[in-house]
């Protein structure tokens, strides 16, 4: 299976590389920094530098062409500024989506977040919400795709040691879950098709990802 991953270099992404390669899949990794290349290498994924805030549809099309699937798990990160969060969680998602569909690629898989339908909450910072709404219009844009997408939501992200153990369901309420095992459950998702059409939340539990699956 090839691979194509939006954010190539994040914390998600690099921890889904090295699944797919360990497996025998071509990982297939866009980086905006030049830099980034060898630490997709040093996991067995191949690193493509493009710019995706700065990229048109075709560029990022001919990236994607051949691919048996594609994964969005870019963000501008904290500390970004309001700004880059519509440029990149926004509009990188709707930019990969769209050359997703030109490619004829149509398993798509988007990491999003907990609480984007939940956007008037008094507990979320401004610029919190301003991330929120940002991952929201990427939700609705991949929904309004002719794609075969699905749309997982983690909880609050750790880089605790991943147990191989989850809950996933339509909702889970808020909980934790290390980044490993959210890699582990992209890796799920790409062997279950049948998930297709779904927005899903995904916390630590005590299923392992395939039994989870099944449990849908």
């Amino acid at each position: 299976m090839r691979v194509v991953i939006a954010g190539g270099h994040g914390q998600i992404a690099l921890r889904l590389e090295k699944l797919l390669a360990a497996r025998g899949d071509e990982a297939v990794g866009i980086v905006r920094n030049p830099d980034h290349v060898a630490d997709l290498e040093a996991v067995g994924a191949r690193a493509v530098v493009l710019d995706l805030e700065k990229s048109d549809v075709d560029a990022v099309a001919k990236v994607l062409e051949g691919a048996d699937a594609a994964i969005f798990s870019a963000g501008a990160g904290p500390g970004s500024g309001t700004a880059r969060k519509d440029t990149v969680d926004r509009g990188a998602a709707a930019l990969f989506g769209e050359a997703a569909e030109r490619a004829g690629v149509r398993r798509h898989i988007q990491v999003g977040s907990m609480g984007t339908d939940k956007l008037d909450s008094p507990a979320f910072s401004p610029e919190f919400r301003v991330y929120l709404e940002a991952k929201k219009a990427a939700e609705d844009d991949l929904r309004a795709r002719d794609l075969d997408w699905t749309i997982l939501r983690p909880g609050q992200l750790t880089d605790d040691p991943g147990t191989g153990l989850v809950y996933l369901s339509d909702s889970t309420g808020r909980g934790k879950i290390p980044r490993e095992d959210v890699a582990r459950a992209l890796v799920g998702l790409l062997d279950a098709p049948e998930t297709a059409g779904r927005t899903l939340e995904l916390i630590s539990g005590d299923l392992t990802v395939a039994e989870a699956l099944a449990a849908l």
